[in-house]
Order: structure tokens, then C-alpha cells, then sequence
């Protein structure tokens, strides 16, 4: 964790990714099934976010992701969560449900803040 940041969320989820090939949900890592540990951190000093997880098991950090401003996030089933980028969808799998809300409430925080950034600049120019 960078100097600055602070959790906002924590949450147990497996992180997946969409195989295009196989039409497929897959494991973001090859055989790193399981549980990880997702925190959304907060840099207040440069007002970014960040997804990372780590893995429960062996605390390999499975992702670590800069949330980026006007990503679309998806709360396809109540316990699975997805977002995607030019390159990839990226899909969280929760461990219960108020994990899974507990996640999208903070996602979206970052996520409104990120969106509201853009519109005070824009009444500057």
C-alpha cells in the first residue's frame, strides 16, 4: 500500500476474467482458484483508486487495478460483480452477498467521485 492510501472496502471475492476463446469465466491467474482478499484503496492526495486483491491462501496479490473514470460497472447477480477496459472484463465473485454490496457501494463512491472530477475541470476551461 502507497503512502496516502487508505481502504475503503474490504471484501472476499475470486477475481476472474472473461476468456473470449472459451466463451468462459476463468481464474485471473492460471490455478489460483480460491478467495482473495479485495480492498478498494483511496489516494486522497491524487484523488485515485485502486482494486487490489490478494490471495487469502499465500497472499500473492491476484490484481491491482486503477479504477479509471467513466468505467462501466455491472452487478450482474447479486454475488457476482464485473467491469471491463479496452482489453478485458474483469469479474469478481463474492463470498455473500454483503460482501458483494459492501464492494459495489465502495465502487461506486470512487467511481462518482472520479466522474465528478472530470465535470469540475471541464467548467474551468
Amino acid at each position: 500500500m502507497a503512502t496516502g492510501e487508505q481502504s475503503i472496502c474490504q471484501a472476499r471475492a475470486s477475481v476472474m476474467v472473461y476468456d473470449d476463446t472459451s466463451k468462459k469465466w476463468v481464474p485471473i491467474k492460471p490455478g489460483q482458484q480460491g478467495f482473495s482478499r479485495i480492498n478498494i484503496y483511496h489516494n486522497t492526495a491524487s484523488s485515485t483508486f485502486r482494486v487490489v486483491g490478494v490471495k487469502l491462501q499465500d497472499q500473492q496479490v491476484v490484481i491491482n487495478y486503477s479504477i479509471v473514470k467513466g468505467l462501466k460497472y455491472n452487478q450482474a447477480t447479486p454475488t457476482f460483480h464485473q467491469w471491463r477496459d479496452a482489453r478485458q472484463v474483469y469479474g469478481l465473485n463474492f463470498a455473500s452477498k454483503e460482501e458483494a454490496t459492501t464492494f459495489s457501494n465502495a465502487m461506486l463512491f470512487a467511481l462518482n467521485i472520479m466522474n465528478s472530477q472530470e465535470g469540475a475541470t471541464a467548467c474551468i476551461k
